[in-house]
């Protein structure tokens, strides 16, 4: 099938590109072949699918069931959580997540990272994504992390239960060392979670120093072992939002330490905007990491949603264009280069922190993934809150 005048990733100049085979197969001015069918895209925006980064499909649509987050802090979302588990049953969380997954289709989103939490001694979730990892993947492909929502060591056989879930299929480990009990405890959860990593050859993502307090260093950890142990970008640090409260001298030394680790990071401007400065009289923090600085240094930052519609977030609809218009601004990234590029942290970006670049992006020989939007360039697209208006995966329509 060939697909004639496309604005290709903000191209100033509109293309054609040919699918055959679910794969991209040359991109240029083509010529029609004999009995091939043809789309006209009119000039519209094509890129390659959005990445979420980071969600928790098993706690979405459940805010206020049994009780609200009334403080709208981290702490309260996860105790309203432990009330809702107690009623969580297969089928509750198969409902939710595939309700989910598409709303998330519908807005051209073909990867989900997922964490799933496995401080629950049946691993009711973690049984089950995994089930829906199978029947969900012609809607989407989806990573799990397995996530110690109460912590490794602060939790009863929160290690056996962390390795239980990683046998089970688990993409990813996941930690939590500003939840952990004492500083210690956070450095051995790191320890652990990273040898578990590196022994069954996982991916990382660490929830990493959500948490206003400035002595909240889970970070530091988190690089140094990637480092040491080679795992490099497979690691993810996931929020940190302590970093925003970090002196500038602890940064400065820290940041050599980042490059060197080639780690990735995720930010939830949304969530973590919503959760953060809880504790601040004036002038309140806004909750976001350093990602003009990470950037700016070379180091990869994507964004993800965090929360739909549960204890952690009252809102939400699987739009990633609201996740880049929040970030754009608490970030203070509102240059024009800036807003035309930020598709990126949705797109590339986040392709690298999913570790998939290898079989994503508009390029010959790749598969046939990508969306089109109802614009010219991203600029417009977020500006006008453009709607997706196709979503092609492996060369077939999806939406």
């Amino acid at each position: 099938m060939l697909f004639k005048n496309a604005c290709i990733e903000n191209s100033t100049q509109l293309q054609d590109f040919r699918v055959e085979d679910g794969l991209f197969k040359e991109i240029g001015n083509l010529t029609q072949a004999e009995g091939e069918e043809v789309k006209d895209l009119e000039g519209k925006l094509v890129l390659p699918p959005f990445i979420e980064s980071h969600v928790h499909l098993d706690t979405c649509l459940t805010a206020g069931d049994p009780v609200w987050n009334m403080s709208g802090t981290l702490f309260e979302g996860i105790e309203c959580w432990s009330k809702r588990k107690e009623k969580l049953n297969e089928d509750d969380i198969r409902e939710r997540v595939k309700k989910a997954v598409q709303m998330y289709a519908a807005h051209g989103v073909q990867f989900i990272r997922t964490h799933v939490d496995v401080t629950d001694p049946s691993l009711m979730a973690m049984k089950t994504m995994v089930d829906l990892r199978e029947e969900l993947k012609d809607v989407a492909e989806i990573q799990i992390v397995a996530f110690p929502q109460e912590g490794i060591l602060s939790f009863p056989k929160g290690k056996e239960l962390l390795t239980e879930a990683v046998k089970m299929g688990a993409d990813a480990v996941g930690a939590i060392p500003h939840f952990e009990f004492t500083r210690e405890y956070s450095v051995e959860s790191v320890n652990f979670a990273m040898e578990l990593a590196y022994k069954y050859d996982k991916l990382v993502d660490v929830h990493c120093d959500e948490i206003d307090d400035e002595a909240s260093r889970g970070l530091e950890t988190v690089a140094t072992r990637a480092l040491e142990l080679g795992l490099f970008d497979k690691v993810t640090a996931s929020h940190t939002t302590a970093m925003h409260s970090y002196n500038n001298a602890y940064v400065l030394k820290l940041m050599r330490l980042l490059k060197m680790s080639r780690i990735n990071f995720v930010a939830n401007p949304l969530v973590n905007t919503h959760l953060q400065g809880r504790a601040d009289t004036y002038p309140k923090r806004r909750g976001v990491t350093r990602v003009k600085e990470l950037l700016e240094a070379g180091i990869n930052v994507s964004f993800g949603h965090d929360d739909i519609f549960d204890p952690w977030y009252p809102l939400g609809n699987g739009n990633l264009r609201d996740v880049v218009f929040m970030g754009l601004h608490v970030c203070q990234l509102m240059g024009y280069e800036d807003i035309m590029n930020s598709y990126r942290f949705i797109t590339h970006n986040a392709a690298k922190t999913l570790h998939i670049t290898d079989r994503y992006g508009i390029e010959p020989g790749k598969p046939a993934s990508f969306v089109v939007m109802d614009a010219t360039d991203y600029y417009d697209a977020l500006n006008r809150n453009a709607k997706c208006m196709a979503s092609y995966m492996k060369g077939g329509k999806r939406h």
